[in-house]
């Protein structure tokens, strides 16, 4: 049988009173019927050795030494655990009144160099011996029996085929005998069947009889469908016509059992590989602490009896277990289990019999599923991912998002949370959680369905201990809000203009606001005189009268309407989705309006055009023929072309300036006052930057209004006949507008020689 290396781990924590640590690594523990070291291949190495030592000398402990001397080594490299286990009637063992002395040395590499550790211990039986003992090891079966559990030649069945060579022996040595079914095995004396790989001793009262599996004498047969391997061995000595001869049957399960859908390592052994009389006792358990059945039992074991056979069920979460991880591709676990049974049994002579196992149970390779389940709530407005079944030996060490690499932990200023989940079983997971608006996100607007999907693709590194092999778990989540409506503004009217304002909703950032095309910004609103305000909570933008982006309607003394619009476009394809309009009805004491087709529309208050009488002058532009539209009181609304009247202009190198004045008829100034009167000029400009075309009609077209002024002087009457006088002060419609560099030379009654002008987007500036 193969040494057994292979299969097996470390199981147990020591307790205090009888568990030594010897050093770092390196545990030793006494048992009932053995004493155990237990080593830790972090430690040792990969190949660490044992010596047997006692007053003779030093033991290389080998395979087949310790198949032939009671030892057992195991180890499992893949859970990093080697384990010796050394019979109480181990070669070496030194016994006295029960107290059983053993010594070992412990090679191993550590740090580098190889150093040898001696390891001594010392045990005291805890449970008395029963009559008869049997031990089913991993690598040997052991048979100790009370030496006067003797009987008389041919009083026992069982020893009929050993009867004939009882009888041939001469000798008065001890001789042993093996059994066949059907065959004679000739006698050999205990010195033959040493060398031959068998154990034959007597020991404080005590018959002892080892043998490694697979010995030549053993036969392999089935008891009730379990494969059994068993070993007839007859011990006798002929004393003159006495003869003394002792049944040291060996027999073992040799089981290998296997691991069901119900989650249980299954095993089973013959319940009559002894004779018994009335059944037998079992005792199960790991790790050679076996436990009462009903104990065992409410512990979630499985002990039933069956046609002649005993099954046992471990679960695979029994305390004492051990299960790894591992990767072959996909992610894997396999479970490992030291098992202890005890079966005791009484045979029709009363004499008792205690049958031992110790098997390491091993499952296949189970596939390992570790799962996502998305736990988000849309209210939330925030991904959470759970991980779930990650076992205990398996670290979630990296993270990707959307293609996005990231180490744990996050760093502090991170976004993302990642939080760490453990369970009583040893089971642990992971809840990650990222916003929905965080850039890693992949976002996707269904602008028809009103839908916005928000898109996290995951893949997790996680590594398997202690080698850090490398296994990777991806998944997908998608979110989906729906009826995600576009955002609608408030807005009320005052004496100066519109304000609009806007809650901020979750999905603002899909959308963007603009004034025609204008993206509203910062910028645009100091640049157009709109007063804009932003914070956490709200939007405010205040629209003043005259500032782009109106558009008046209605024009009368009485006063106009005014409308503006804000539009809220698809941030992505800039597609208009909506809008705000708002109409407010407007009635300044005076303005000026400069529309897009030339039109330039005044409404002045004239309080010193009406003469004390009450009798208003006859009124007019620099062309006599321009009079007012209407009139109340001192009030007069002119409306008519920039480039008429009797205009004057000024051709700028970036704009067009059209100029006119409030007049009125010269007859009847001896109605107003000698000493002072009122002069009223009005101004429309517009840019050239957009020019097209020039000259081709008399027609007048411009992109956007204009920028209007009224500029009123104070002067003595005498000066009424020079329109062309520099103003001492102005009426403007807007503090927006730019000071002109360079002085206006206004031409009076010259008409441009133009016949077609078309001018781009300009402040629209009216005042009052």
């Amino acid at each position: 049988m193969a040494f057994l290396f292979s299969v097996a781990f470390l199981l147990s924590v020591c307790s205090a009173a009888i568990c030594d640590l010897i050093t770092d690594g390196v545990h030793m523990e006494c048992r009932e019927r053995y004493f155990m070291i237990a080593v830790d291949l972090s430690f040792t190495g990969k190949e660490p050795r044992f010596e047997a030592v006692d007053r003779t000398g030093v033991y290389a402990i080998t395979e087949q030494y310790a198949a032939k001397c009671g030892y057992t080594v195991s180890a499992l490299s893949l859970l990093g655990h080697v384990e010796l286990r050394a019979s109480y009637f181990s070669c070496h063992t030194d016994n006295k009144d029960d107290m059983f002395s053993f010594n070992f040395n412990l090679i191993a590499t550590h740090k580098g160099k190889e150093a040898s550790y001696a390891l001594n211990k010392t045990c005291t039986l805890s449970l008395q011996w029963s009559h008869r003992e049997v031990t089913c090891e991993m690598n040997y079966m052991e048979v100790s029996v009370r030496s006067d559990v003797t009987c008389p030649f041919g009083t026992n069945g069982h020893n009929r085929n050993a009867s004939k060579a009882v009888r041939s022996a001469t000798t008065s040595d001890w001789q042993v005998t093996f059994q066949r079914p059907e065959e004679q095995m000739p006698s050999m004396n205990v010195a033959q069947a040493r060398k031959r790989g068998y154990t034959f001793d007597s020991r404080d009262g005590r018959l002892l009889f080892r043998t490694p599996y697979g010995q030549p004498d053993s036969l392999s047969t089935e008891v009730e469908n379990v494969p059994v391997e068993a070993v007839y061995a007859t011990v006798f000595s002929r004393q003159n016509w006495v003869v003394l001869m002792v049944d040291l049957l060996a027999a073992c399960s040799m089981y290998e059992g296997y691991f069901d859908d119900a989650g249980y390592m299954m095993w089973k052994t013959p319940e009559a590989l002894y004779p018994s009389v009335g059944g037998t006792q079992i005792r199960i358990g790991l790790n050679g602490d076996p436990m009462e059945q009903l104990i065992a039992e409410k512990k979630g074991y499985i002990v039933e009896k069956h046609k002649g056979t005993v099954h046992i069920g471990i679960p695979y979460n029994a305390e004492g277990g051990h299960r790894k991880s591992f990767v072959i591709g996909s992610l894997y676990e396999f479970y490992v289990f030291d098992l202890s049974v005890e079966q005791i049994s009484l045979d029709r002579d009363y004499v008792e019999t205690m049958l031992q196992f110790r098997r390491t149970l091993v499952t296949p390779l189970l596939p390992c599923t570790i799962f996502t389940h998305n736990q988000t709530v849309l209210k939330e407005q925030m991904f959470t991912i759970y991980l779930g079944d990650v076992p205990e030996d398996v670290v979630l060490v990296s993270i990707q998002l959307n293609e996005q690499d990231f180490t744990l932990p996050f760093a502090n200023t991170s976004t993302y949370n990642i939080a760490e989940v453990l369970y009583p079983n040893g089971t642990h997971g992971y809840t990650l959680k990222v916003p929905f608006h965080d850039l890693v996100v992949k976002q996707k607007f269904f602008i028809e369905d009103a839908v916005l999907q928000f898109m996290l693709d995951i893949n997790y590194t996680l590594a398997v201990l202690p080698g850090n092999e490398s296994y990777y778990h991806s998944a997908s989540i998608v979110a989906l809000l729906t009826d995600v409506s576009p955002p609608a503004f408030d807005a009320v009217c005052s004496e100066s203009g519109i304000r609009f304002k806007l809650d901020h909703q979750p999905f603002d950032y899909l959308w963007e606001f603009t004034i025609g095309l204008d993206v509203l910004t910062s910028d645009l609103a100091n640049r157009r005189g709109y007063i804009l305000s932003n914070d956490s909570q709200s939007l405010r933008l205040d629209v003043p009268l005259a500032t782009h982006g109106y558009k008046y309607q209605d024009v009368t003394l009485k006063g106009f309407s005014g409308t503006f619009e804000i539009l809220v476009r698809v941030r992505e394809t800039s597609e208009v989705q909506t809008s705000t309009v708002k109409t407010c009805l407007f009635n300044p004491p005076e303005f000026i309006m400069c529309s897009t087709d030339g039109m330039m529309t005044v409404v002045a208050n004239l309080p010193l055009v009406v003469s004390s009488g009450g009798r208003t002058l006859r009124m007019s532009l620099m062309d006599n023929s321009c009079g007012p539209k209407d009139m109340n009181g001192t009030r007069a609304l002119f409306s008519f072309p920039v480039n008429s009247c009797g205009f004057i202009f000024e051709l700028g190198k970036d704009y067009v300036t059209y100029q006119n004045e409030i007049f009125y008829n010269k007859n009847y100034q001896n109605m107003v006052s000698n000493d002072v009167t009122e002069r009223v000029i009005v101004q429309c400009t517009y840019p050239l930057s957009s020019l097209r075309q020039l000259f081709t009609m008399y027609r007048f077209v411009s992109d956007t209004v204009g920028v209007g002024k009224i500029i009123r002087t104070v002067q003595p009457t005498a000066g009424l006949q020079h329109p062309s006088r520099k103003p001492t002060a102005g009426l403007q419609s807007t503090p927006a507008i730019a000071r002109h560099t360079q002085p206006i030379a206004f031409v009076p009654g010259v008409r441009p020689s133009t016949r077609y002008f078309r001018v781009s987007r300009v402040h629209n500036l009216a005042g009052g």
